[in-house]
């Protein structure tokens, strides 16, 4: 019976001791050596915690080799990890640590500058004993006791309030999807993965998971090469890699480029694809001109862990069409409710509720939150089982295929990153008071965040985005900024979203 995910680790270390676990760049290590260092740095966060159990350990550090050693030292120690953004503002990071109150931030001399003053342990890795073995039979010990329940890592999601939420998952949860995974792709450990997700992403946790249980290569690429994506299949061909599970956004970048024609990409066999729409022209253009490779759609929010149905594209989509998102992953239910929450019928759209192992654990230290996304199923009053609302639109078509429709709220998937509409307008009137009045829509056709604002003259979009780079990070700073003298209202005298965000989807 599988408990935990470093058991299984062990296991792969045992068979691939001295092969390449990471790459970054012209560095690497192998897996005794991630071994070794992740128990050495779980011995260093016993010592500066005072032996903390099962409560979230930060990781402040950029995409390299020492960030996946701190997850792995995190779990030794028996804690779940929050890794965070190096490139996010202070006061973001201040607030993602107030509410969620870890036992020690992991991080380096340089980093650790730009935590300032915390009242929590910093730990730096570039000080640690990497001989510090002293209190490895006391991690032996307090694994024994670490239950599949338990939590496996913090993931931070927008929140309305200008708070992030913390995602608790569990290592349950992973296995779960881990084993779908598995059995439906027949992954065997051959896989090197280009891994160019942030590592606060849960694509990330997906690779740490495949390099973990299967003994899969990860090869770290730098978020820059996204500027530069020439670079970036260069990369793939060096490394060798064959398979990549990206946001569409650079994908599309590189089919609006035509760089596969120029840079064509032979080792790619297996493309999965996840976290916002991927355009199906942009998308023909991959399937075209890597036609030895599998393409795989999934879809899941971050309270799913990883994702919760994919689709498999196995014949040329038709341009016109949007891919579906597809069919339920094993051992999850997909319900597609009505404003009643009775379920659809095929054709008939509602929103998309999951069911299941793969659910969250809920939100960390946010109870309000949690009780109101993970609800009682409706469909059964028999005994307690909760769902997830996503929020999302879809139908189920004929073909039982599920077809994404859209947002029901004011949460939108942005550059791969979930983001709450609502947190940009409470930043804007509540922190830096810019306006009294505004509202932020998504310019799907475009891609690109918009925010309406109420005043008298104009603010201009230098002022704005200076403003917004001391409290967001670049991915939630909108694009376009347009102003009125009085926003919208609908009958009840609130500001008609609706009517604004039709306004820019014309």
């Amino acid at each position: 019976m599988k408990i935990n995910l470093l058991d299984c680790f062990e296991d792969t270390v045992k068979h691939r001791m001295q092969e390449t676990a990471v790459v970054h760049g012209s560095e690497t290590i192998t897996f005794q050596e991630l071994q070794d260092q992740a128990q050495s740095l779980a011995n260093m966060i016993l010592d500066q915690t005072d032996g903390c159990y099962h409560s979230p350990v930060a990781v402040f550090l950029p995409k390299e080799i020492a960030a996946v050693i701190a997850d792995l030292g995190v779990m030794y120690s028996c804690n779940p990890f929050m890794n965070l953004d190096v490139k996010t503002p202070a006061d973001r990071i201040a607030n993602i640590l107030a509410l969620v109150r870890p036992c020690a931030i992991i991080t380096n001399s340089k980093y650790a500058e730009k935590l300032g003053e915390v009242s929590i342990p910093v730990i730096r890795m570039d000080e640690r004993n990497d001989f510090m073995t002293h209190r490895d039979w006391q991690l032996a010990e307090r694994r024994t006791k670490l239950i599949d329940t338990d939590p496996f890592c913090l993931i931070n999601t927008s929140g309305s309030t200008g708070t992030p939420k913390g995602v608790v998952l569990n290592h349950r949860s992973f296995f779960d999807f881990m084993d779908w995974a598995f059995e439906t792709f027949s992954f065997d450990g051959t896989e090197v993965m280009g891994s160019l997700s942030p590592v606060v992403f849960d694509i990330f946790d997906f690779e740490l998971c495949m390099l973990m249980l299967k003994g899969a290569r990860l090869v770290l690429l730098d978020a820059s090469m996204a500027i530069f994506p020439a670079r970036l299949l260069e990369a793939l061909n060096q490394n060798q890699v064959n398979f990549i599970f990206w946001v569409p956004s650079i994908m599309v970048n590189i089919a609006n480029m035509d760089l596969l024609e120029k840079i064509p990409v032979p080792s790619l066999r297996m493309i999965w694809f996840a976290g916002e729409v991927f355009p199906t022209k942009q998308f023909l253009y991959w399937y075209d001109r890597v036609e030895h490779a599998t393409f795989v759609n999934l879809y899941g929010p971050i309270e799913i862990t990883l994702d919760c149905t994919y689709h498999v594209i196995r014949e040329r989509p038709e341009e016109e069409k949007p891919l579906p998102i597809g069919i339920p992953c094993r051992n999850t239910d997909i319900l597609i409710l009505n404003s009643e929450d009775q379920c659809c019928k095929p054709e008939e759209e509602g929103e998309l509720c999951v069911r299941g192992t793969s659910l969250a654990m809920g939100y960390y230290n946010n109870p309000e939150k949690t009780h109101a996304a993970f609800v009682q199923n409706p469909l059964n009053s028999s005994y307690p089982e909760l769902i997830y609302r996503t929020g999302d639109i879809v139908y189920m078509s004929e073909d039982g295929q599920i077809e994404f429709k859209g947002r029901k709220d004011s949460l939108v998937k942005h550059m791969g990153y979930r983001i709450e509409l609502g947190e940009i307008e409470h930043v804007v009137i509540n922190d830096l008071k810019l306006v009294k009045y505004c509202c932020a829509v998504y310019n799907y056709a475009r891609k690109e965040i918009v925010l309406y604002y109420e005043k008298s003259e104009e603010i201009s979009g230098t002022e704005f985005r200076k403003a917004f780079s001391k409290v967001f990070p670049a991915y939630m700073i909108p694009s376009v900024y347009i102003r009125m003298d009085l926003l919208p209202r609908n009958t009840n005298g609130k500001i008609d979203r609706l009517y604004l965000k039709n306004e820019i989807n014309k």
